[in-house]
């Protein structure tokens, strides 16, 4: 649980937001069988697969709302929301790949980016917290919007709806490698500004 300043009470890890969080980890094993089950079939499968996955989507954004506007914003929260997102958005990526839709270079350039920076975030914490910026929050419209035009069963049947969610994908993709190398940038200043600090 987060640590209250005096005289407040401490946020109570179990919460609506974390409920919602965890319930959005969960779906994902769901999210994935759904997508394999249809095996590119693009039928009813599919659709369950784009369901669950806007319904994942949709706590997102309830989970953060609900977490902002009661003060449920907790340590747990702040470790479990950002992994749930990319292990929705990560597992839909490698199945589009795996049932060659997507070419795996795409995936794993992603991949290494989200986990990656993730990790950076995590060595560097006691330097500081390395915010989302408007850069991160686009970055992430990106990959939802991205990902649900893949998902949609039609898009693999009309040709330029397929060609454009292809050109969108590399889009997501120059997007996403340029913020992870801003993020880099910024971990490397403030691990050198503590430094500075330190020695002052």
């Amino acid at each position: 649980m987060t640590h209250p300043a005096s005289g407040e009470q401490p946020v109570p890890t179990l919460n609506i937001a974390n409920v919602l969080t965890t319930l959005r980890i969960l779906m994902v094993p769901f999210f994935v069988w759904a997508l394999l089950a249809d095996a590119s079939e693009q039928g009813l499968w599919r659709w369950v697969a784009v369901a669950i996955f806007a319904v994942a989507m949709y706590t997102d954004k309830l989970d953060g709302d609900l977490a902002r506007s009661r003060g449920l914003i907790t340590n747990f929260g702040k470790i479990a929301d950002p992994i749930a997102d990319k292990l929705l958005t990560g597992s839909a990526l490698v199945v589009f790949s795996i049932l060659t839709e997507l070419p795996w270079w795409v995936t794993i350039a992603i991949l290494v980016r989200e986990w990656g920076i993730t990790l950076l975030r995590f060595a560097v914490i006691r330097y500081g917290v390395i915010a989302a910026d408007m850069g991160g929050k686009i970055k992430t419209v990106l990959q939802a919007v991205v990902i649900i035009i893949y998902l949609l069963p039609f898009t693999h049947t009309i040709e330029w709806l397929n060609i454009a969610a292809w050109y969108l994908m590399l889009l997501t993709l120059v997007v996403t490698v340029v913020t992870g190398l801003d993020y880099v940038l910024k971990a490397v200043k403030l691990v050198l500004a503590a430094n500075r600090n330190n020695q002052d």
